[in-house]
């Protein structure tokens, strides 16, 4: 993930101060353990601020509204608290080329600042902390203990300190090529890491670019670049720096990630005539009329803003959508395979007590016979009621008849009783398979990250999981019941629209909330699978093809997905209905029909 760097915080920032100052804070809402969102109004109109000390992605930017879902941390309650109803009057760098930004809260724009909420955007060491005017930290994110770290302990109530100041060389406009290029060379190496050693404000993918946009390799060793070389890297070095200096960003996105600098291309006239002195910086002008190096591949967007809450939200949520679903699996794994194993032992007594009735026709036929009992028999065989073939009777020795016979009785009732009580036993294990099967399909089709609708299916599946006491999350928070996803939608053949779960709570949805009396319901045969309705209106008729649409894209959304044909029932929502007691998604049918669905041709 591609880290907020010098260059990003700055455009952001710059961005930031001249949409949102000044403004008032209504609400804080902290939407995780690493982020904190800021509710703002200005005479435009109200957005949210997210701040973020995420380790690899730490930002600060405009965000999506907050879920409405209630917020239990204590940070932002203590920020809510001390910051409600004043104003930010200021967003403003703590230092020169450092990853810190001062966000300053007053009565009323104009007057002196009462509180400072620090930003600090530096990777892994990345906080937020609040002081007074006094300088006195009130509260922070996380704080530092002196046994963590001896260098800057961060606690409550005492001083607040700069991090440790950078040591590397301050880039600057006016230093000269020779004296760039020989603190650049002085040591041979590869060039990407050169440039990110020897001077303050760089990053890998800011490095990257620049090298990339002078048509060089990153990989190259610093000996082996010439005179023109050396001359075209020192005009992106400087374009850089004007960028900055005078605010001119050009967000966009790139294959690896995204960047904030339209890189001149090397041919460029424009771009040419920079010189390595002071006194041929490129105008303002020259910056906003060269041509991008990277227009063939990057995305513009119209704002910093949108390119960082894009990138990051979507690399955190697939982040976390592996997290989660790994978690989901393995938990239903291990609770199946425990099921599996219970349901194959019921299944072994239940198949021993199917000899109960063997055990009492022995008996009969031992009573019947007491006169060819001898003692010290270990067996006996004697002819059946029913076919006269010789049925042979394991003894015991040192019993007789009568009480070999009572043996047997008292065997077969065991069994009997057995039966009786495990069949019951074994229902409810069965029915407990069945429905983590259909959760485990609802899994197996989130096989990667595409949307924060994939997500928010997780959610609901552990939810859901969390619920039926499958999970137990201690510090459990409920989704947004208003964040409804969608369901999949299809269209068939004949314009008829196919709608499908995306899990067991969708699958309730979809069929006992959404159905109407003219739609059909889908479902694969005995086989775990969503829910599918087709939508069908007054006076219309599904064709075969619709049918055979409808059936495929069920047979796909199934546990037998890789199957070539797969039996698909279907029927009217009004004969489909959920046992008393039953689990999510868990139906039962009558009047169906059945197609053959063929999942390879799903166009899912």
């Amino acid at each position: 993930m591609q880290p907020v760097d010098f260059t990003t915080l700055t455009a952001t920032c710059s961005e930031l101060r001249a949409q949102w100052l000044p403004a008032r804070l209504e609400q804080v809402y902290q939407r995780d353990r690493f982020t904190v969102s800021l509710a703002f109004r200005t005479m435009k109109g109200r957005g949210w601020i997210d701040l973020s000390w995420h380790p690899v992605a730490a930002r600060i930017c405009v965000g999506d509204p907050p879920p409405r879902i209630p917020d239990t941390f204590t940070f932002s309650e203590q920020l809510r608290h001390q910051l409600s109803g004043l104003a930010l009057v200021s967003i403003a760098p703590v230092s020169s080329w450092e990853r810190v930004i001062d966000l300053q809260f007053a009565k009323r724009p104009g007057e002196p600042a009462l509180w400072h909420l620090y930003a600090e955007i530096m990777g892994k060491y990345s906080n937020v902390i609040l002081t007074a005017q006094d300088n006195l930290v009130v509260t922070c994110a996380h704080q530092v203990s002196a046994k963590q770290s001896t260098v800057r302990p961060i606690q409550t109530g005492q001083p607040y300190e700069m991090p440790p100041s950078l040591t590397d060389a301050v880039p600057s406009l006016s230093e000269s090529q020779n004296r760039w290029q020989e603190r650049i060379s002085l040591v041979p190496g590869q060039l990407k890491g050169n440039l990110l050693k020897n001077y303050r404000g760089m990053s890998k993918a800011l490095v990257l670019s620049m090298i990339r946009s002078a048509s060089l390799d990153p990989e190259q060793s610093t000996d082996s670049l010439n005179p023109d070389e050396w001359q075209q890297l020192f005009q992106r070095w400087l374009y850089w720096l004007q960028c900055l200096e005078n605010s001119k960003f050009h967000p966009s996105f790139t294959p690896e990630g995204y960047t904030v600098i339209d890189w001149p291309a090397p041919e460029n006239n424009a771009v040419s005539s920079y010189s390595s002195s002071s006194s041929l910086i490129p105008t303002a002008i020259e910056l906003t009329s060269v041509k991008s190096v990277t227009e063939s591949v990057a995305e513009p967007s119209s704002s910093v803003q949108e390119i960082l809450n894009s990138y990051y939200t979507g690399e955190i949520n697939q982040e976390v959508f592996a997290q989660l679903r790994h978690q989901l699996t393995q938990k239903l794994n291990n609770v199946l395979a425990k099921l599996r194993l219970k349901a194959n032992t019921f299944k072994e007594r239940l198949q021993q007590s199917a000899d109960a009735d063997t055990h009492k026709s022995q008996a009969d036929l031992l009573m019947a016979n007491l006169q060819h009992w001898e003692p010290g028999m270990k067996s006996i065989s004697l002819p059946d009621f029913e076919t006269e073939k010789p049925v042979i009777i394991p003894l015991n020795p040192e019993k007789n008849a009568v009480q070999n016979a009572q043996a047997l009785y008292k065997k077969h009732q065991k069994l009997k009783r057995a039966r009786i009580a495990v069949e019951p036993l074994l229902a409810a294990v069965q029915e407990e398979i069945d429905y983590l099967e259909q959760v485990e399909v609802a899994l197996s089709v989130l096989e990667t990250y595409r949307n924060t609708q994939d997500l928010q299916t997780l959610a609901e599946i552990r939810e859901e999981l969390i619920q039926q006491k499958y999970l137990d999350v201690p510090d459990y928070r409920s989704t947004d019941k208003n964040a409804a996803i969608e369901f999949h939608r299809y269209q068939t053949p004949s314009g008829f629209e196919l709608l499908i779960g995306r899990n067991n709570r969708q699958n309730d949805q979809l069929t006992f909330r959404t159905a109407n009396d003219y739609d059909l319901w889908f479902h694969t045969l005995e086989i775990p699978g969503s829910h599918a309705l087709l939508r069908l209106t007054p006076g219309t008729v599904a064709e075969e093809t619709d049918l055979q649409f409808a059936a495929d894209m069920s047979a796909y959304y199934s546990r037998a997905r890789h199957s070539e044909q797969v039996p698909v029932v279907y029927t009217e929502p009004k004969y489909v209905y959920k046992p008393k007691g039953a689990k999510p998604g868990m139906v039962v049918y009558k009047q169906e029909r059945i197609v053959w669905g063929r999942p390879q041709q799903a166009p899912a």
